[in-house]
């Protein structure tokens, strides 16, 4: 069973769909641990309700960006994770982390990559005034993402949207997707070709 590091700034909505479905075995492995960058995310007690270890480590508390994610790296080398998946984790990372997990790092993003990067997507998307917007899993590389998209799903925009009710059906897409994803890396049913030419890595996910 491979094991998830998972890090995360915020809520932890997409957290809490990786737990559930690696309890209920439709993900074949387990969240090892969840990181932080913010002692008061509400993730933390997410996890630590489904027993999951927690670390807190202040990005404010490190001299720079490299030693920051020196220490995330420890914290994810000590509980043996294999796959690292960001849940809202609001901190641009360095070749620090992402060559330590090389092609091992995921990111899910409130949007059709790459249309809308960035924060508050789900607003840029409802204020430019798509008719389709949704969300992309994406391999997360050095600039800020624009990695390899590995699975996206679209949420069409009503005529009588709000951005509530928008982002109410983008995060329930994310949920899905996410799940979906963890479960193929956890099976071994991503597969990467390096030799691909429009981007560092061409991503297919085999159906089970």
């Amino acid at each position: 069973m491979s094991r998830l590091g998972v890090l995360v700034s915020g809520n932890g909505s997409n957290l809490q769909a990786l737990i559930d479905a690696c309890a209920s075995g439709r993900i074949k492995g387990s969240v090892a641990v969840v990181i932080s960058n913010r002692a008061d995310a509400y993730a933390l007690e997410r996890a630590s309700k489904a027993g999951i270890a927690t670390q807190v480590l202040s990005h404010k508390a490190y001299p720079s960006r490299e030693a920051f994610d020196a220490a995330i790296v420890e914290v994810l080398r000590r509980e043996r994770v294999e796959w690292v998946l960001f849940a809202g984790f609001m901190r641009l990372v360095t070749p620090v982390l992402l060559d330590a997990f090389p092609d091992r790092v995921l990111n899910i993003h409130p949007s059709l990559l790459p249309a809308f990067p960035g924060v508050d997507a789900g607003r840029q998307a409802f204020e430019y005034g798509v008719k389709q917007t949704g969300c992309t899993v994406h391999l997360v590389t050095h600039e800020m993402d624009t990695g390899p998209i590995i699975a996206q799903t679209a949420v069409a925009v009503r005529e009588d949207d709000s951005l509530d009710a928008l982002m109410q059906r983008i995060h329930a897409a994310e949920h899905q997707t996410y799940v979906a994803v963890a479960a193929a890396l956890c099976e071994g049913r991503i597969e990467l070709d390096h030799s691909f030419t429009r981007a560092r890595v061409r991503v297919r996910v085999r159906e089970s």
